[in-house]
């Protein structure tokens, strides 16, 4: 249901909308989770390091598909914050005509990429096979997994973050089920974790788009709004953009990374993919937050409320902040126990350690810059995410990465150390364009309307 997110407390909006929206994405980081689980159950290493190469490839395809639809909910949150409904439709109806055609498309050229995709990730030998297997069964599910995600966005655009929660609850239900019926039962490996997935997230987008047809969203796009409309298609991919392009960018950094440790021998291949799961799971909190801030102060934008779109990033700092501090100092006593959760092998267990103590930092100056990243992506400036995360890619994170492994080929805590620097550019390459934005804003007396509850 749509729902005016201008009015109240910030901070109590910010809790009601990031609290089902960090619950949905925790069910959905659970997917790559559970698949990794429970393939260490019944297969070797390599059957973990084929599901950990393969399912960072899905997470780049996916985050794309979520930064894209970015565009749609703040177009959407705009709308609804400024009263308009005729807007608010036109931007629903032309976002499902859009990534029509996007998951048609991206389909059809992943499915004919699959053998390079496996090479450029030099997946190791024993894993090869089921690396191919897994991504052919996930890339010929990317329909239902583009249309689950805009229809989420949708829902998030309207400011409401249950009811997708709903949809993907009973989704990542199902997942797990198919995941122990399709690797525990019938022993089909990475290409059982695979059908799991696509099978769950079919069920997902039919239930939701059935939601959205029998009026759920409480805002129904007319047959007119699905014809393309170049004003709003400019809107949605102006800020749909420069973000799905920013976070292809940090997959591919990653994506580098793994490869990077893959040359490294199947243990620290195998350690890395877990690590990245469970930097995953961690860095649901930013991740929230991002969307959180890019939701309400899309909202309070469209109403002209400037300084609650500016309390609602303060508040996302300072949780951000918080959380990263104390997740990064527990994780140093139990990260052993936290790998140990996914592979029983000593040797992936200590690698995996060490890559995770040196990693967490990354936490604190990721929710940072996620949270500025969210306030740029509602004020329309989503091309100063592109280019803080570029910088950080390009100038400190691979390279930094790279020399650490060069430089200590014992040991993957280096190289977790700097990940965590690539993210403190980016932090403050937000604070220093957040302050000019405000300098300017000053200058010319605009955005200061006298809301501030």
């Amino acid at each position: 249901m749509e729902k005016d997110l201008t009015k109240g407390s910030v901070f109590g909006n910010i809790v009601r909308f990031s609290l089902p929206y960090l619950f949905s994405y925790f069910l959905q980081t659970l997917y790559g989770m559970a698949d990794l689980f429970i393939i260490g159950q019944f297969e070797d290493a390599a059957g973990t390091a084929a599901v950990s190469i393969g399912s960072q490839v899905m997470h780049m395809i996916t985050v794309m598909t979520v930064g894209l639809a970015m565009g749609a909910t703040v177009e959407i949150g705009q709308a609804v914050g400024a009263g308009n409904r005729k807007r608010a439709r036109a931007a629903i109806g032309n976002t499902v005509t859009l990534f029509a055609v996007v998951g048609t498309a991206l389909t059809a050229v992943l499915l004919l990429c699959v053998s390079p995709i496996v090479s450029v990730m030099s997946a190791p030998a024993e894993a090869v096979e089921g690396t191919k297997a897994y991504l052919t069964v996930c890339f010929a599910g990317i329909p239902f997994i583009t249309a689950y995600n805009i229809i989420a966005a949708v829902y998030r655009g309207l400011g409401d973050s249950k009811t997708p929660m709903y949809f993907i609850a009973l989704a990542c239900a199902a997942n797990i089920a198919f995941d122990y019926l399709f690797m525990g039962v019938f022993g089909m490996g990475a290409a059982g974790a695979a059908l799991g997935t696509t099978l769950s997230q079919a069920l997902s987008a039919v239930i939701s788009l059935v939601a959205v047809l029998r009026g759920k969203s409480g805002v129904v796009p007319e047959k007119r709004d699905f014809s393309p409309n170049g004003a709003v298609m400019r809107d949605i991919l102006k800020t749909g953009v420069p973000i799905a392009l920013q976070d292809g960018l940090i997959q591919i950094a990653f994506i580098v990374i793994t490869v990077i440790a893959n040359r490294r021998g199947l243990t620290d291949a195998a350690a890395v993919g877990i690590v990245e799961k469970i930097i995953g799971f961690v860095f649901l909190v930013p991740s929230t937050l991002l969307s959180t801030v890019s939701v309400l102060g899309a909202q309070n934008i469209g109403a002209k409320k400037y300084d609650r779109a500016d309390k609602t990033l303060g508040y996302a700092v300072l949780i951000a902040v918080a959380f990263g501090i104390a997740v990064s100092v527990a994780m140093q006593f139990c990260a052993s126990a936290a790998v140990g959760c996914f592979q029983k092998d000593a040797g992936v267990v200590d690698a995996g350690a060490g890559y995770l103590k040196g990693y967490i930092w990354d936490s604190i100056f990721a929710g940072i810059h996620f949270s500025f990243s969210g306030w740029f992506c509602a004020c329309g400036k989503s091309y100063i995410s592109f280019i803080h995360n570029i910088s950080a890619i390009a100038l400190v994170r691979i390279p930094g990465v790279w020399l650490m492994s060069e430089r200590f080929p014992d040991t993957l805590f280096p190289m977790g150390l700097a990940t965590a620097c690539g993210s403190l550019l980016s932090a403050v390459i937000c604070v220093a364009a957040f302050a000019l934005i405000l300098h300017k804003r000053k200058k010319t007396g605009c955005g200061h309307a006298p809301e501030s509850t």
